[in-house]
Protein backbone atom coordinates (compact mmCIF):
# COMPACT_ATOMS: atom_id res chain seq x y z
CA UNK A 1 0.00 0.00 0.00
CA UNK A 2 1.54 2.89 -1.36
CA UNK A 3 0.46 5.69 1.74
CA UNK A 4 2.63 8.39 1.29
CA UNK A 5 4.55 8.29 4.47
CA UNK A 6 7.44 5.90 5.80
CA UNK A 7 6.66 2.33 5.90
CA UNK A 8 7.20 1.93 9.61
CA UNK A 9 4.15 4.14 10.62
CA UNK A 10 1.83 1.93 8.70
CA UNK A 11 1.30 -0.57 11.06
CA UNK A 12 0.49 2.04 13.68
CA UNK A 13 -2.00 3.80 11.43
CA UNK A 14 -3.94 1.38 10.16
CA UNK A 15 -4.53 0.26 13.68
CA UNK A 16 -5.75 3.64 14.90
CA UNK A 17 -7.60 3.78 11.80
CA UNK A 18 -9.70 0.12 13.11
CA UNK A 19 -9.88 1.55 16.72
CA UNK A 20 -11.99 5.05 15.17
CA UNK A 21 -13.96 2.44 13.53
CA UNK A 22 -14.61 0.11 16.38
CA UNK A 23 -15.33 2.58 18.39
CA UNK A 24 -17.78 4.39 16.14
CA UNK A 25 -19.91 1.07 15.74
CA UNK A 26 -19.51 0.00 19.79
CA UNK A 27 -21.21 3.59 20.41
CA UNK A 28 -23.71 3.78 17.65
CA UNK A 29 -27.23 3.57 18.61
CA UNK A 30 -27.85 1.23 15.57
CA UNK A 31 -24.14 -0.78 15.08
CA UNK A 32 -25.43 -2.54 12.47
CA UNK A 33 -26.10 0.19 10.39
CA UNK A 34 -22.68 1.65 10.92
CA UNK A 35 -21.23 -1.62 9.78
CA UNK A 36 -23.07 -0.92 7.00
CA UNK A 37 -21.55 2.53 6.30
CA UNK A 38 -18.28 1.39 7.08
CA UNK A 39 -18.33 -1.61 4.40
CA UNK A 40 -19.94 0.66 1.58
CA UNK A 41 -17.20 3.80 2.60
CA UNK A 42 -14.32 0.60 1.53
CA UNK A 43 -16.42 -0.53 -1.51
CA UNK A 44 -17.10 -3.84 -0.35
CA UNK A 45 -20.08 -5.84 -1.43
CA UNK A 46 -21.62 -8.29 1.05
CA UNK A 47 -20.72 -11.46 -0.72
CA UNK A 48 -17.15 -10.10 -0.91
CA UNK A 49 -17.64 -9.87 3.16
CA UNK A 50 -19.23 -12.87 3.10
CA UNK A 51 -17.19 -15.14 1.97
CA UNK A 52 -13.93 -13.48 3.53
CA UNK A 53 -15.45 -14.13 6.93
CA UNK A 54 -16.78 -17.83 5.75
CA UNK A 55 -20.68 -16.44 6.97
CA UNK A 56 -23.20 -16.37 4.92
CA UNK A 57 -24.23 -13.19 2.67
CA UNK A 58 -27.96 -13.31 4.09
CA UNK A 59 -25.73 -13.06 7.83
CA UNK A 60 -23.94 -9.46 6.82
CA UNK A 61 -27.49 -8.79 5.67
CA UNK A 62 -29.27 -9.21 9.12
CA UNK A 63 -26.36 -7.35 11.10
CA UNK A 64 -26.71 -4.40 8.57
CA UNK A 65 -30.91 -4.13 9.15
CA UNK A 66 -30.14 -4.53 12.50
CA UNK A 67 -32.34 -7.82 12.82
CA UNK A 68 -29.79 -9.50 14.62
CA UNK A 69 -28.26 -8.27 18.50
CA UNK A 70 -26.10 -6.27 18.23
CA UNK A 71 -22.55 -7.48 17.79
CA UNK A 72 -20.34 -7.60 20.69
CA UNK A 73 -16.33 -7.00 20.36
CA UNK A 74 -15.30 -9.90 18.86
CA UNK A 75 -17.61 -9.74 15.55
CA UNK A 76 -16.60 -6.17 15.50
CA UNK A 77 -13.09 -7.05 15.37
CA UNK A 78 -13.36 -9.42 12.66
CA UNK A 79 -15.51 -6.81 10.43
CA UNK A 80 -12.63 -4.62 10.91
CA UNK A 81 -10.25 -6.84 10.14
CA UNK A 82 -11.94 -8.16 7.27
CA UNK A 83 -12.90 -4.44 5.58
CA UNK A 84 -9.00 -3.39 6.18
CA UNK A 85 -7.80 -6.61 4.60
CA UNK A 86 -9.79 -7.03 1.51
CA UNK A 87 -9.08 -3.28 0.65
CA UNK A 88 -5.18 -4.20 1.37
CA UNK A 89 -5.54 -6.85 -0.75
CA UNK A 90 -7.11 -4.63 -3.74
CA UNK A 91 -3.81 -2.24 -3.36
CA UNK A 92 -5.03 -0.34 -0.10
CA UNK A 93 -6.70 2.84 -1.55
CA UNK A 94 -9.51 3.42 0.98
CA UNK A 95 -7.08 2.44 3.98
CA UNK A 96 -4.67 4.85 2.42
CA UNK A 97 -6.90 7.52 2.25
CA UNK A 98 -8.61 7.04 5.61
CA UNK A 99 -4.97 6.52 7.38
CA UNK A 100 -3.59 10.06 5.92
CA UNK A 101 -4.72 12.26 9.52
CA UNK A 102 -3.08 9.76 11.44
CA UNK A 103 0.51 11.05 10.14
CA UNK A 104 2.93 12.26 12.97
CA UNK A 105 3.42 15.27 11.80
CA UNK A 106 6.57 16.04 14.29
CA UNK A 107 8.65 13.48 11.24
CA UNK A 108 7.90 16.17 9.00
CA UNK A 109 7.48 19.45 10.70
CA UNK A 110 7.07 21.45 14.29
CA UNK A 111 4.75 24.24 14.63
CA UNK A 112 4.82 27.03 17.12
CA UNK A 113 2.79 30.06 17.62
CA UNK A 114 4.71 33.46 18.81
CA UNK A 115 2.44 35.32 21.33
CA UNK A 116 2.85 38.08 19.53
CA UNK A 117 3.86 39.41 16.43
CA UNK A 118 7.53 40.21 14.97
CA UNK A 119 8.64 41.61 11.98
CA UNK A 120 10.61 39.95 9.31
CA UNK A 121 13.56 42.19 10.37
CA UNK A 122 13.45 40.89 13.67
CA UNK A 123 13.38 37.65 12.82
CA UNK A 124 16.94 38.73 10.99
CA UNK A 125 18.62 39.87 13.79
CA UNK A 126 17.32 37.14 16.00
CA UNK A 127 18.85 34.07 13.72
CA UNK A 128 21.72 36.07 12.91
CA UNK A 129 20.04 35.31 8.87
CA UNK A 130 21.42 36.64 5.65
CA UNK A 131 18.72 38.10 3.49
CA UNK A 132 18.61 36.80 0.01
CA UNK A 133 15.51 38.15 -1.68
CA UNK A 134 13.15 40.79 -1.19
CA UNK A 135 15.04 42.65 1.81
CA UNK A 136 12.78 45.70 1.53
CA UNK A 137 9.55 43.84 2.20
CA UNK A 138 10.57 42.43 5.58
CA UNK A 139 9.19 45.31 7.41
CA UNK A 140 5.99 45.35 6.43
CA UNK A 141 5.61 41.19 7.18
CA UNK A 142 4.59 40.23 10.22
CA UNK A 143 4.81 36.87 11.57
CA UNK A 144 3.17 34.68 14.36
CA UNK A 145 4.90 31.75 14.22
CA UNK A 146 6.56 29.50 12.47
CA UNK A 147 7.23 25.66 10.73
CA UNK A 148 10.38 24.16 10.89
CA UNK A 149 10.36 21.78 7.88
CA UNK A 150 12.30 18.67 7.17
CA UNK A 151 12.45 19.75 3.42
CA UNK A 152 13.39 16.26 1.98
CA UNK A 153 10.47 14.06 4.17
CA UNK A 154 8.06 16.68 3.82
CA UNK A 155 8.22 16.85 -0.33
CA UNK A 156 9.19 13.15 -0.41
CA UNK A 157 7.10 11.98 2.00
CA UNK A 158 4.02 14.14 3.36
CA UNK A 159 0.32 13.42 1.27
CA UNK A 160 -0.21 16.46 -0.65
CA UNK A 161 -3.99 17.03 1.40
CA UNK A 162 -1.31 17.43 4.67
CA UNK A 163 0.07 20.59 3.79
CA UNK A 164 -2.52 22.72 5.02
CA UNK A 165 -0.95 21.48 8.38
CA UNK A 166 2.29 23.29 7.93
CA UNK A 167 0.74 26.79 8.48
CA UNK A 168 -0.79 26.26 12.08
CA UNK A 169 -3.04 28.90 13.18
CA UNK A 170 -2.21 31.57 10.21
CA UNK A 171 -0.24 31.77 7.20
CA UNK A 172 1.60 34.66 8.62
CA UNK A 173 4.57 32.74 9.36
CA UNK A 174 7.96 31.87 8.79
CA UNK A 175 8.75 28.69 7.04
CA UNK A 176 12.23 27.32 7.91
CA UNK A 177 13.83 24.45 5.85
CA UNK A 178 15.92 22.23 6.79
CA UNK A 179 17.67 19.24 5.13
CA UNK A 180 17.72 22.11 1.68
CA UNK A 181 20.39 22.20 -0.64
CA UNK A 182 19.99 24.80 -3.24
CA UNK A 183 16.47 25.98 -1.84
CA UNK A 184 15.12 24.97 -4.93
CA UNK A 185 12.59 22.47 -4.22
CA UNK A 186 10.84 24.26 -0.92
CA UNK A 187 10.19 27.16 -3.15
CA UNK A 188 8.90 25.63 -5.75
CA UNK A 189 6.22 23.96 -3.50
CA UNK A 190 5.28 26.92 -2.15
CA UNK A 191 4.97 28.15 -5.75
CA UNK A 192 2.11 25.86 -6.73
CA UNK A 193 0.65 25.95 -3.08
CA UNK A 194 -2.73 28.43 -2.57
CA UNK A 195 -1.28 29.71 0.80
CA UNK A 196 2.10 31.20 1.30
CA UNK A 197 3.99 31.83 4.55
CA UNK A 198 4.95 35.46 5.12
CA UNK A 199 8.95 35.10 5.30
CA UNK A 200 10.63 31.51 4.06
CA UNK A 201 14.26 31.08 6.32
CA UNK A 202 16.75 28.01 4.44
CA UNK A 203 18.61 26.67 7.19
CA UNK A 204 22.55 25.43 6.07
CA UNK A 205 23.21 26.83 2.30
CA UNK A 206 25.49 29.34 1.56
CA UNK A 207 24.08 30.00 -1.81
CA UNK A 208 20.31 30.07 -3.46
CA UNK A 209 19.58 28.17 -6.35
CA UNK A 210 18.76 31.08 -9.11
CA UNK A 211 15.16 29.55 -10.08
CA UNK A 212 14.36 29.90 -6.28
CA UNK A 213 15.14 33.18 -5.73
CA UNK A 214 12.88 33.82 -9.07
CA UNK A 215 10.12 32.41 -7.69
CA UNK A 216 10.53 34.24 -4.26
CA UNK A 217 10.69 37.89 -6.53
CA UNK A 218 7.40 36.50 -8.25
CA UNK A 219 5.57 35.68 -5.05
CA UNK A 220 6.78 38.78 -3.39
CA UNK A 221 8.29 36.89 -0.63
CA UNK A 222 11.74 37.44 1.51
CA UNK A 223 13.85 34.64 1.52
CA UNK A 224 16.42 34.60 4.12
CA UNK A 225 19.39 32.02 4.97
CA UNK A 226 21.09 30.91 8.43
CA UNK A 227 23.62 28.32 9.39
CA UNK A 228 22.41 28.63 13.26
CA UNK A 229 22.54 25.70 15.49
CA UNK A 230 18.88 23.89 15.03
CA UNK A 231 18.48 23.80 18.72
CA UNK A 232 19.31 26.91 18.74
CA UNK A 233 17.11 28.16 16.99
CA UNK A 234 14.18 26.54 18.23
CA UNK A 235 15.61 27.45 21.56
CA UNK A 236 15.43 31.17 20.64
CA UNK A 237 11.95 31.41 18.43
CA UNK A 238 10.09 29.18 21.39
CA UNK A 239 10.67 31.69 23.91
CA UNK A 240 8.79 34.58 21.57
Amino acid sequence: MNTGYPKNNIENTIEKLKKEVAGEIALSSKPGSTMKKWREIFDITQTELADYLSVSPSTISDYESNRRTSPGINIIRRFINAIVDIDLAKGGKVTAQLTQEFVNEKEFFEVHEFATSFTGKELVKLLNAKVVANEELLDTKKVYGYTLINSLRVILGLPYSQYPRLYGAMSERAFIFTQVSTGRSPLVVIRVSALKPSIVILHGIKKVDELALKIAEKEMLPVLITNIDIEKMKNILNKL
